[in-house]
């Protein structure tokens, strides 16, 4: 009975000290001092350099200037030539196309007749008036006679009608000879559109040709980019190099050169990009023998722009946070964090001109957490020289990248 009794009162007075166990307050630990932990870093040792600005940007190749292909005579086609295929090339002069030269011919018959005829009355009327002078002589008069006694006016009338039926002739072999159609420059078919046997007019189109001398291709430049670079903007300035790769996507290693020659006028409206027109003289390939590029096919540019004198030029990969990097204490190996104001960069390079000293050694170890003032560890001091090589552009960024 008197255990019974017991067993409550022993858990009330355990329930009671436990809640006030638990109602004390703990006290905070004080904080240790951490022990100073030491960072591992690869360092580069910063030196002033010149740097080549290469600008990206992109077009299509786009003939020199494109032709539809008209007669200057209407007919009908009787000849189609192998140069006046799609696709095909030809020479200035070559023959393209022919149409039926019956009529024509027969016109030049009738013209050089015609001038036959007006020739034989020329030489009579001479006669005549050779005659009608000595006439007059014989006659004894001593006046000079007049223009109509001596047969100006009809000898004036037989040159005329020489002089006309020469005309005619010259026209009449003009239009015999525009019979065969010629190609107006050194060039290529992009389409025919007649066929054998057809009639054509003077203003029936026979197919489009372009030009094979050269090609252009129409490049934009951001207002960023335009301060990196010198365009030629009047008749004799400096063409600007450029190197052309071809954009298709199919893995390529061919190359072309090219020259921007001059600039448009006018910036777009929507994008206030200035487009340059960069030149590729032989396109095709005919006379160099490289490999060709295609009207309409896509391709980057890597344009030369100026030389940024006497920078640092850092790996990207050595950026930390926005516009810092890591430096480390020469005389106490420690880190201090420095905000750098970049004048251009690329995917994988930064070019600083201010805020560095020739001399400074840049971390270049990812450290996930390096507050200034961290001592380090020294892995490796490369020299200047095993910085990447900073003659390549891979994309337009400016000093806010």
């Amino acid at each position: 009975m008197l255990l019974r009794l017991l067993i409550p009162v022993v858990i009330l007075t355990l329930g009671a000290l436990t809640a006030w166990r638990l109602g004390i307050p703990l006290e905070a630990p004080k904080p240790q001092p951490a022990p100073p932990q030491t960072l591992k870093t690869e360092i580069l040792e910063l030196s002033r350099t010149d740097f080549q600005v290469l600008l990206d940007s992109q077009g299509s190749v786009r003939a020199h200037y494109t032709t539809t292909l008209t007669p200057q005579v209407a007919g009908n086609i009787v000849a189609i030539h192998p140069g006046f295929e799609d696709g095909a090339f030809f020479q200035k002069g070559d023959v393209l196309a022919e149409l039926d030269p019956a009529d024509f011919q027969v016109a030049v018959s009738g013209a050089e007749s015609r001038l036959a005829r007006a020739e034989a009355v020329l030489v009579q009327e001479e006669a005549r008036a050779k005659q009608a002078r000595l006439n007059w002589q014989d006659l004894g008069y001593e006046e000079e006679p007049s223009e109509l006694v001596l047969r100006i006016p009809q000898l004036k009338e037989a040159k005329a009608s020489v002089d006309a039926a020469k005309a005619d002739l010259e026209q009449a072999r003009r239009d015999l000879d525009r019979t065969k159609i010629r190609a107006p420059f050194d060039g290529r078919v992009q389409q025919r559109a007649v066929g054998l046997g057809q009639a054509v007019g003077g203003s029936t189109p026979l197919g489009e040709v372009f030009a094979t001398d050269f090609a252009e291709i129409r490049l934009p430049l951001s207002p960023r980019q335009l301060g990196f670079v010198d365009l030629p903007s009047q008749p004799g300035d400096t063409e600007v190099p450029v190197t052309l790769t071809d954009a298709l996507g199919a893995a390529s290693s061919n190359t072309w050169r090219a020259t921007i020659v001059r600039t448009e006028g006018t910036l777009d409206e929507s994008s206030r990009e200035l487009f340059a027109i960069a030149r590729i003289e032989d396109p095709f390939g005919l006379a160099s023998g490289k490999p060709p590029l295609r009207i309409g096919q896509p391709v980057r540019a890597s344009i030369q722009g100026k030389i940024l004198e006497e920078v640092f030029v850092l790996p990207r990969h050595a950026m930390r946070g926005v516009n810092s990097v890591y430096l480390v204490d020469r005389e106490n190996p420690a880190i201090v964090r420095t905000k750098i104001a970049p004048v251009w960069s690329t995917a994988d390079l930064l070019v600083v001109r201010d805020g560095l000293e020739s001399g400074q050694w840049l971390s270049t170890t990812r450290l996930p957490y390096a507050p200034s003032g961290a001592p380090v560890e020294i892995v490796q001091a490369p020299t200047a020289a095993e910085v990447p090589a900073g003659q390549q552009g891979d994309s337009e960024r400016s000093s806010d990248s």
